[in-house]
């Protein structure tokens, strides 16, 4: 039975949902620049580049793709978040490419491409990480809705409205005030994400209790769900293609390193990541526990053989009323939080690095800011049409994992070797691009194409992910000698 009171949860939704775009607008005053709009002035102190940050990175999707781990794993699923928080504190600590980057006051990566490479590998990459971007983000609203039908009885022919409406509303506050409103709903939506977190864990823990979980791993996936390496499924493969890119992740993906270049200096840029660092095995162990709650009270019939669905289905029935309005406000300010950095982040990168061959930072502030504001509605109608309207069809996890290794594998390591490699130039740039996209989407018409299905499914996601960041990295170094000599021998 559904516990969700539409009368006291759904009162607790709305009038956050209202305070947040009530806010966000409220910020609109301050926005006087493109700076303003795109990286906040620059002006990021810590603490809120460290709520913005977690809140920016926990949204609906993250959640669900958690949990499903922990559902299909035990605890071994919280992997991911282990290997996060120990690659965000080395780079923090280390300032390993975020010093350099900060310090060169660029407002994106493909940005500082071009003092390395040229503009032509400026425009190059930006078209692929907005490439990857949107289409990685295109799943995100239907995720976020088929969340909220589990969890609050939703009528599911209801979706597609209500979930236009809550991006409208993040549209409308991140049009308007940029990132300044985008940092200041983070905070916000940061208290709230971490008050519903910690209700619902303890609610969790209060019914079920510590043990019940800990039996339930043990009883249906032995040893292996509590080590990864051990686990039939996992192994030292997963551990290893995870850590690559959970590393091309950090260094690279905009909307990360969208807070170190708002960040005050590079001082400040650093410490944002290893103090947000430990929340990402919090990111990554509460809805893995969640996942195992649901492992022990769903059965994997109940939610048509899908995983994903066990957890909110769970959520449903344990919560009691108020609580259960507070989560889904949470996971609604968490979404909010990401759709909009993820709006601005995207619009960023097409403002500055692929219509810059026409704006050749030229424009009035008034006329750049527009452009700006038109680049996040036109994302916004997208992704209603792609990914909420026309939902896809495939394999969510895999589409996911493939359209963010398209950019990341390429961008990881273009940026380390522009912050670190002397020799590297233009040509090994095109080559790591070109290599760093053609492996995971010729896996991924393998997994489609019947007669190369058997190859795909031999050489499998982790390997074949393995050799993209290996064959980028050949690529770059093979590319930059071959003009270096090639250019020598013909002077």
């Amino acid at each position: 039975m559904l516990n969700f009171n539409w009368f006291l949860d759904g009162s607790i939704v709305g009038v956050y949902i209202l305070l947040s775009l009530i806010v966000g607008l409220i910020i609109k005053k301050y926005v006087k620049n493109v700076d303003d709009f795109l990286v906040a002035g620059r002006s990021v102190d810590l603490y809120v580049g460290m709520a913005s940050l977690a809140a920016t990175e926990f949204g609906i999707i993250t959640c669900m793709a958690a949990s499903q781990l922990g559902y299909k794993y035990g605890f071994s699923g919280a992997t991911v978040g282990l290997l996060m928080s120990i690659i965000m504190f080395t780079v923090g600590k280390t300032g390993f490419c975020i010093e350099p980057l900060r310090r060169a006051g660029v407002v994106t990566i493909p940005e500082f491409f071009e003092k390395k490479f040229g503009r032509k590998i400026r425009w190059a990459s930006g078209v692929v990480i907005v490439l990857g971007g949107l289409l990685n983000m295109g799943v995100f609203l239907r995720t976020g809705g088929e969340f909220l039908v589990y969890v609050a009885g939703l009528n599911p022919k209801y979706l597609e409205i209500t979930m236009t409406i809550l991006l409208l509303i993040v549209a409308v506050y991140t049009i308007f005030g940029g990132m300044l409103s985008v940092l200041v709903t983070d905070y916000m939506q940061f208290l709230l994400m971490s008050i519903g977190l910690v209700l619902t864990t303890f609610t969790i823990f209060y019914k079920l209790g510590w043990n019940k979980l800990f039996d339930t791993v043990i009883e249906k996936y032995g040893e292996g769900g509590l080590n990864p390496f051990v686990h039939p499924q996992l192994g030292w493969q997963y551990v290893l293609y995870t850590a690559l890119v959970l590393s091309a992740t950090v260094l690279t993906w905009q909307t990360m390193i969208s807070r170190v270049l708002s960040a005050k200096d590079e001082k400040v840029a650093k410490k944002i990541y290893t103090r947000t660092s430990m929340f990402y095995i919090v990111r990554s162990l509460i809805p893995v526990l969640w996942g195992v709650a649901a492992l022990s009270l769903i059965s994997l019939d109940s939610v048509g053989g899908a995983p994903i669905k066990a957890m909110p289905k769970m959520l449903s029935t344990l919560l009691p009323s108020g609580i259960i309005g507070i989560l889904v406000a949470a996971m609604l300010a968490a979404d909010m939080s990401t759709d909009s950095s993820y709006l601005l982040g995207w619009a960023s990168v097409i403002y500055n690095d692929i219509l810059v061959i026409f704006h050749k930072n030229s424009w009035e502030e008034k006329k750049a800011i527009f452009v700006n504001r038109l680049l996040v509605a036109l994302i916004g109608i997208f992704l209603l049409l792609y990914g909420l309207w026309y939902p896809l069809k495939s394999d969510l996890w895999v589409y996911m994992t493939l359209t963010a290794t398209i950019y990341s594998v390429s961008v990881s390591t273009l940026l380390i070797a522009a912050c670190y490699w002397k020799k590297a130039n233009d040509w090994g740039a095109y080559a790591s691009i070109i290599v760093g996209a053609i492996i995971p989407i010729s896996f991924l018409i393998a997994q489609q194409v019947d007669p190369l299905k058997p190859i795909a499914k031999a050489i499998g996601p982790y390997y074949s992910g393995i050799s993209a960041f290996v064959f980028a990295w050949i690529a770059m170094i093979a590319g930059s000698y071959m003009k270096n000599i090639f250019v020598k021998d013909v002077r």
